[in-house]
């Protein structure tokens, strides 16, 4: 591919709902373009950006693809997105990489749970939205409906650019509202033709709202358009630009990604209205200091990696976009966050998993570089001599946690480079081992999210991985306070083993533990007062009701007997944990839960639903506010064991509006009904073992 200048690049996010046709409209604006030769389908498996084995097996967008085409002297650089919640982190990376956002909205579903976070999304970063309805050809398809549910979520600055020639079945065109002509699809030809007549007064009607916001992003346009005179088409597309820029009107456009009807005025629309990389300056932070500063795209080099994936045979890739200066093959580069210069053999560009050679890639455009060694996915690429470092991406934290382990003895040490490789590709997926269950926790954003990194891990590794809900970290102590004695003696010829001690065991406030030696006139001798106290502590590690560490625990050691000849360390750390078991069971013992302080964000209508599952959940409810744009947050305690699951639930509860956080708080007592379930359970599993 030839080496474009700045104001010839385009670089656009595709983002949608889940099922909108983001993919299906990628692959025709390739098609379309000449980037492909033959339109590829979603169904079929044969679409350019959903490449992977597990996209094609389950016809979803799993992680973003890159998708370049060339369109009259412009390159655009599209990027098709997921559009399911659990790969979030693909939509907003990719964000950070586009100077716009394509929406794209189902003609019979309109707007969706995702189409408004993605909406917001691009709001959080300023970024310029076209929107863009497709599906013209489905059952139920109508553009007017789709297009007011825009307006009530989004406001009235979604304007459109384009109205269609029919619907449903008998979808055949476009109307462009600036030039005021129509275009209509004859065969694998985009023909201009009158507007038809009975669309006409419609077209003037929205012509003039069109007039209206491109007056009123322009002052000078908006001084002439008031007394009267008319604007040209240029004057149009002039205000338009602006305001679009601006992310002060969101035109809309529409098409049939599937029956390819419209799809080439989405492609000139790109080049006329998304902003060249040339028309913004970037705000970067001094590596040093961290003083924010602004970068011209002429300026020293600064880049940004926004995607790492792992080749089977490449290696892994970089997808990097330059913001300004230039990137060139046979180069070095300076890593400002790793603090690393490395070296850049090749540059190339991907269209799905296809590699197109580049020799340089200017500011703003995209590319990728292959074998970089210490580079990951946020970090910042840029002149070491002015060294800057971009701000982190925004990202929800993992929501959904299950046990991974491998599925076959002798994988175990391949599961762990495994996910380490899959942690530097995706930044929403966490490993971490607890040290208290001693099991390997995998966390993501939700079911689907973890059944993929499976499925990867397979794949790419060789390695077969079993999932399932992880083990809560239960505890145990005590409730009242006792003494107790503890004697080891054993004789068998020749030297015996004896050990006698009497501890006094009490309930602990701010500490989980604290041995005390009170032990006056020698009845224990100093050397074995140590292996006392290692018999009491490995005591505590297996508690006497369900196995679980015992903690908040004071052991005091008051007395004691010795023999000259046969006590030893050994006989002394036996009596203790003799002494301990029995104590502990006489000081009325008791299970602990883990308690979690859960901030859950929902529509303010979800609010009261929200706490009626946090109190069927046994969740003392902390406080509740609104924070704006219609959301609220509850605030509540809930304990672990009833928090497992609560992603895929609250997701059901909210259709998807629904977010959460949470981290521990504190340990607090089990219902005595509970805690017999979990005892009987940890009985049953001794003796499976």
């Amino acid at each position: 591919m030839k080496e474009y200048v700045s104001d010839k690049l385009r670089n656009v996010g595709i983002v949608a709902h889940g099922s909108a046709g983001k993919t299906s409209v990628a692959e025709a604006l390739l098609y379309n373009s000449g980037a492909v030769s033959r339109l590829g389908r979603v169904d079929d498996g044969s679409a350019t950006t959903d490449f992977e084995p597990e996209e094609v097996k389950r016809k979803v967008t799993i992680s973003s693809g890159l998708a370049p085409c060339e369109w009259k002297d412009y390159k655009i650089n599209f990027i098709d997105t997921p559009g399911y919640a659990d790969f979030v982190s693909e939509v907003k990376c990719t964000l950070r990489a586009v100077d716009c956002a394509l929406v794209v909205l189902c003609a019979a579903s309109g707007v969706e749970v995702e189409t408004e976070k993605v909406w917001q999304y691009a709001a959080d970063l300023a970024l310029p939205r076209i929107a863009l309805i497709n599906k013209m050809d489905r059952e139920n398809a109508n553009f007017n409906n789709v297009l007011q549910q825009m307006k009530d979520a989004f406001g009235n600055n979604v304007i459109p650019l384009q109205l269609p020639i029919g619907s449903e079945s008998a979808f055949k065109g476009v109307v462009d509202l600036v030039a005021m002509k129509a275009i209509v699809q004859e065969g694998n030809k985009a023909v201009e033709v009158e507007i038809p007549p009975d669309l006409q007064d419609e077209a003037k009607i929205a012509r003039q709202d069109l007039l209206d916001a491109a007056a009123e992003a322009d002052d000078d346009l908006l001084a002439k358009y008031l007394e009267g005179e008319e604007l040209t088409d240029e004057e149009i597309k002039s205000g338009l630009i602006k305001g679009i820029a601006q992310a002060h009107i969101f035109p809309v456009l529409c098409c049939s990604a599937y029956k390819n009807i419209g799809i080439g005025q989405i492609l000139d629309n790109v080049i006329h209205y998304v902003p060249s990389p040339t028309e913004k300056n970037i705000t970067v932070y001094d590596k040093n200091t961290q003083e924010p500063m602004e970068r011209n795209y002429n300026d020293q080099l600064s880049a940004l990696v926004f995607k790492t994936t792992a080749d089977p045979f490449v290696g892994k890739l970089s997808y990097i976009r330059v913001f300004s200066g230039k990137l060139t093959a046979d180069s070095t580069f300076y890593n400002s966050t790793k603090d690393k210069t490395e070296r850049i053999s090749n540059l190339f560009t991907m269209r799905g998993k296809q590699q197109v050679p580049m020799t340089a890639a200017n500011a703003g455009d995209i590319v990728v570089v292959a074998k970089l060694q210490d580079t990951a996915t946020g970090d910042t690429i840029c002149d070491k001599e002015c060294a800057v470092v971009f701000a982190p991406f925004d990202l929800p934290k993992p929501m959904f946690t299950m046990c991974i382990e491998a599925k076959n003895k002798g994988d175990e040490d391949k599961i762990g480079n495994a996910l380490n490789r899959i942690v530097d590709e995706d930044l929403t997926f966490k490993i971490e081992k607890n040290t208290e269950t001693k099991q390997l926790l995998a966390s993501g954003m939700g079911e689907l999210h973890l059944d993929i990194v499976a499925e990867r891990i397979k794949r790419k590794f060789g390695v077969e991985v079993m999932m399932q809900p992880p083990r809560i970290p239960y505890r145990e102590t005590i409730r009242t306070s006792v003494k107790v004695e503890g004697k080891h003696k054993k004789q068998s010829g020749g030297h015996g083993q004896y050990g006698h001690v009497w501890l006094q065991m009490e309930p602990l406030q701010d500490a989980e533990f604290e041995f005390v030696d009170a032990i006056f006139g020698g009845a224990v001798p100093r050397q074995y007062i140590p292996a006392v106290e290692k018999g009491v502590r490995e005591a505590l590690g297996n508690g006497v009701i369900a196995g679980y560490p015992m903690v908040n625990v004071k052991v005091t050691l008051t007395d004691g007997s010795y023999h000259t000849v046969d006590s030893s360390e050994m006989a002394f750390k036996i009596a203790s944990t003799m002494a301990l078991k029995k104590g502990a069971l006489q000081a009325k013992p008791v299970l602990l839960e883990p308690i979690y302080n859960v901030e859950v964000t929902v529509p303010e209508a979800s609010m009261g639903d929200i706490i009626g599952d946090f109190n069927s959940k046994r969740g003392r409810i902390q406080g509740m506010e609104p924070i704006g744009r219609g959301l609220g947050v509850v605030k509540a305690q809930v304990p672990i064991a009833e928090l497992l699951n609560y992603a895929v639930e609250l997701r059901s509860m909210t259709q998807g509006r629904g977010s959460f956080d949470f981290g521990f708080s504190h340990y607090d007592e089990v219902p005595q009904r509970i805690a017999e379930g979990i005892i009987a359970d940890s009985a049953k599993k001794e003796e499976e073992n």
